[in-house]
């Protein structure tokens, strides 16, 4: 990948960090630039509202919350790593239950399920704000965790309501914590957000949605096989800036797209998040749908 890169200076990881993605920016326009990180956003907030007006306002679109909820009344919607906790228990949990757990789990098979992790989280406005002042604080890059501590602990979590005969990892799953204290004024959680905060900040990059969040993981099981992802469709014009790196929460996902034969980000890890689509001024990345992308190179 050296074509253009006798026109454009090399950087090296972290060399500029006061001026991250400033070459997307000037390349491109500063909305652009950040275009997948807004939409992501309105996307986390959009869900989360959804679920306000009911308590809020009375509007019940949405009832319940992100464990477990009625979609208008009437179709079931559940987390399907709650489901299994369920079922680990010895329970038979409702019909309900059950078929909410299988529709988000077609849904996320389908759309790539870390697509959750990035658009759909709240806990990923807390782990992206303290990635943000990593950069901004210049901290040093940290040794990362295994990454497969998260399929760990999701065995964890399976294993000890079998054990327990109740859903323990739900007494202090992120996800509704927030939810609780956003939605209800229950805060009494919100130290363990604090404490994914700083273990962000200060001991291991990414450690939580990146190597510990059993959710994450399952997702990333269910993901495997989504028609939906995001491939370095331009790799040839890549000038190693290295600012997609910086800005991945999955940065080992990247340098097989970019430097193998295959351009799609095929690893489960990856969350679809498009922000290596934005800092990127030569355009590598983009979204496709790789089914489609194979009828087309089979005709």
């Amino acid at each position: 990948m050296t074509n253009g890169m006798s026109n454009t200076k090399m950087k090296t990881p972290g060399a500029d960090q006061t001026r991250f993605a400033q070459a997307a920016i000037d390349e491109l326009g500063w909305w652009r630039a950040h275009k997948f990180l807004f939409l992501r956003r309105a996307s986390q907030l959009c869900v989360l509202l959804t679920f306000a007006i009911g308590p809020w306002m009375g509007l019940w679109v949405l009832k319940g919350n992100l464990s477990s909820s009625e979609l208008l009344g009437t179709i079931p919607l559940s987390d399907p790593l709650v489901t299994l906790q369920v079922l680990m228990t010895g329970h038979l949990p409702e019909t309900a239950l059950l078929v909410g757990a299988l529709l988000i789990a077609l849904f996320y098979l389908l759309a790539g399920g870390r697509v959750f992790c990035s658009w759909v989280c709240p806990v990923n406005l807390v782990t992206d704000s303290a990635s943000w002042l990593r950069r901004k604080l210049r901290l040093p890059r940290t040794a990362e965790m295994p990454r497969n501590l998260r399929y760990y602990l999701l065995a964890l979590v399976l294993l000890l309501p079998l054990v327990t005969g109740i859903t323990v990892w739900e007494w202090v799953n992120p996800v509704p914590v927030l939810y609780r204290a956003l939605l209800f004024g229950a805060g009494s959680g919100l130290w363990i957000l604090a404490m994914i905060f700083l273990l962000d900040l200060f001991i291991s990059e990414r450690a939580w949605c990146g190597h510990l969040c059993p959710t994450g993981a399952l997702f990333a099981l269910l993901g495997k096989a989504s028609p939906v992802k995001v491939s370095a469709v331009n790799a040839s014009a890549c000038d190693n800036c290295m600012d997609c790196f910086e800005v991945c929460p999955e940065r080992q996902v990247l340098k097989p797209a970019l430097k193998g034969d295959n351009p799609m980000i095929v690893d489960s890890d990856c969350t679809q998040c498009g922000r290596c689509i934005d800092v990127c001024a030569q355009r590598v990345f983009q979204y496709q749908n790789r089914i489609a992308l194979k009828a087309e190179n089979n005709q």
